[in-house]
């Protein structure tokens, strides 16, 4: 499974359109071998470029309007055999693209003894293609500042037609970058696009993005979609909650864009202003970059303070540059919330957090996904991390696309492991929840005391300090652990613009 011996160290520069030589020791005389190496690399980067790109725009679509007044696209309802085929088409292409165009893919073919051919379909990438983990783009990024080398856009496609810029959170780690060139930009369009409408959105709703324009993927992605689907936008970066209260009361916007947190301070921010939310012109809120919708209390808070509909917009910087789950109009409706996941553009799949491996249908694993609608930022099986029950079942929408059954409730990433207890934010978030008259912020605050012990401080909101007894019941019987909890006055917490920051880990820092 081996694939050709090459000049990899020289190869793989080419590919990326930098000569490290000539960076370390100027302008050299190169042999006539090396010279038709350097060719031969460089011939092959372009050519698999272009066969991939030939694929991507065989499927892709430059819509402006829907192609049905429930769906977007007609591929929202393609079969499962014919999503399945769009899939084994592309991965049989991208494999040898990435080998020959990202020096991480190529080190990691070579290092596993896989060839690009032993994967050319789903079924051969599961088998052949070890899960990419965020540790090892991290360990990239390190060795090669400032972009690493797993993704596929580099100087020259950067040069030649880069549009912007973005960055993981680095929450985890070291931050990890994307170049996306404005190729990418028009997927990114339609995808975005598809999933908005499925969310309910239509002509005519004025769309009111309540986000900062930094380089992260949410509100870049509303936005492009916002303008391909024509509907108009109010500007609402750069302002503060009272400023954005009274746009909403003045202009009458149909549609929020926000994370999940920030959507509470607003609307408590209007009562507080003697403004009702719930009698604004709002009727939908679009929300990400926070997960919501899975955690029970906070989904019905959110709606029952607007009495809007949410609308689930989910992704992460590494496998964008678009939407990969979304709400459609039965998301909602049944006794567990879901997502939809569009897989005719990547290929979602659930595996055990700890061995890495495949999930049977229905179990409970984090997610995996491998990107299949870029030009720059193609990833096979990412390790993206969050928690949920896949299901393959059709949707009563119409919608034949992987089911995340559940949503998306808490990255593994996120898992606190407290004295040999293991929990996540979300589970003390559904405690808090649980708390009648319960304001909405909380913090996790971890420590060390001086006798070496770690422990857990909540932090909660509300008008009486007597609800500290019940918290801290209610945290016992969800997470099964023993903490301290302390109460605030409703607003004392701070609030955040973009993804809340509510956990706190001080341990071992003296």
């Amino acid at each position: 499974m081996s694939p050709p011996v090459v000049s990899s160290e020289l190869e793989l520069t080419i590919a990326h359109g930098v000569d490290r030589r000539n960076a370390h020791s100027g302008a050299s005389t190169r042999s006539g071998v090396e010279e038709d190496t350097m060719t031969a690399a460089g011939t092959r980067a372009e050519q698999t470029r272009a066969e991939w790109m030939t694929v991507l725009d065989k499927y892709h679509e430059d819509r402006e309007r829907p192609h049905s007044a429930d769906y977007w696209s007609a591929k929202d309802t393609w079969s499962r055999e014919r999503i399945r085929e769009v899939q084994d088409e592309k991965i049989a292409v991208l494999a040898p693209f990435l080998y020959e165009n990202s020096a991480f893919y190529r080190a990691r073919f070579d290092r596993l003894g896989v060839a690009p051919t032993d994967v050319s379909s789903v079924d051969s990438m599961l088998a052949n293609w070890p899960v990419v983990t965020k540790q090892e783009m991290m360990a990239d990024a390190l060795a090669h500042p400032p972009y690493g080398t797993y993704s596929t856009c580099g100087p020259e496609q950067w040069h030649d037609r880069g549009w912007m810029l973005f960055s993981s959170s680095g929450s985890t780690g070291v931050p990890r970058v994307f170049r996306y060139t404005h190729y990418d930009r028009r997927h990114w369009e339609q995808a975005n696009a598809r999933a908005l409408h499925s969310g309910g959105l239509r002509t005519g709703d004025a769309a009111f993005p309540m986000v900062g324009f930094g380089p992260h993927v949410f509100a870049w992605g509303v936005q492009y979609a916002l303008a391909k689907m024509g509907l108009p936008v109010i500007p609402g970066g750069g302002l503060d909650a009272k400023a954005r209260a009274g746009i909403i009361d003045r202009f009458t916007p149909q549609v929020l864009v926000c994370t999940p947190s920030y959507a509470l301070y607003l609307a408590r921010t209007m009562q507080d202003m003697g403004l009702d939310p719930a009698a604004s012109s709002i009727k939908w809120i679009v929300q990400g970059g926070e997960p919501f919708s899975g955690i029970p209390g906070t989904l019905e808070r959110i709606q029952g303070l607007w009495g809007a509909q949410t609308v689930e917009f989910y992704g992460c910087t590494e496998v964008s540059p678009h939407c990969g789950g979304y709400s459609c109009p039965e998301s909602q409706t049944g006794d567990e919330t879901f997502i939809h996941l569009m897989e005719d553009i990547q290929v979602w799949e659930t595996v055990d957090p700890d061995t890495l491996q495949p999930v049977a249908e229905g179990e409970r694993g984090v997610t995996v996904c491998s990107s299949l609608d870029s030009e720059s930022s193609p990833q096979l099986r990412f390790l993206v991390g969050d928690y949920t029950r896949l299901s393959h079942e059709p949707c009563a929408c119409g919608r034949n696309h992987v089911r995340g059954m559940g949503c998306l409730t808490g990255r593994a990433d996120d898992l606190i492991n407290l004295r040999g207890i293991k929990f996540f934010p979300v589970q003390i978030e559904e405690a808090v929840r649980a708390l009648p008259d319960a304001g909405d912020e909380f913090q996790i605050r971890l420590s060390t005391r001086p006798d070496g012990l770690d422990v857990m401080t909540v932090v909660a909101e509300h008008t009486d300090s007597a609800a500290a007894a019940a918290l801290e019941s209610e945290i016992r019987s969800r997470c099964e652990v023993r903490c301290t909890v302390e109460i605030v006055a409703p607003g004392t917490l701070p609030k955040a613009e973009m993804k809340a920051k509510r956990v706190f880990d001080e341990r071992g820092k003296g």
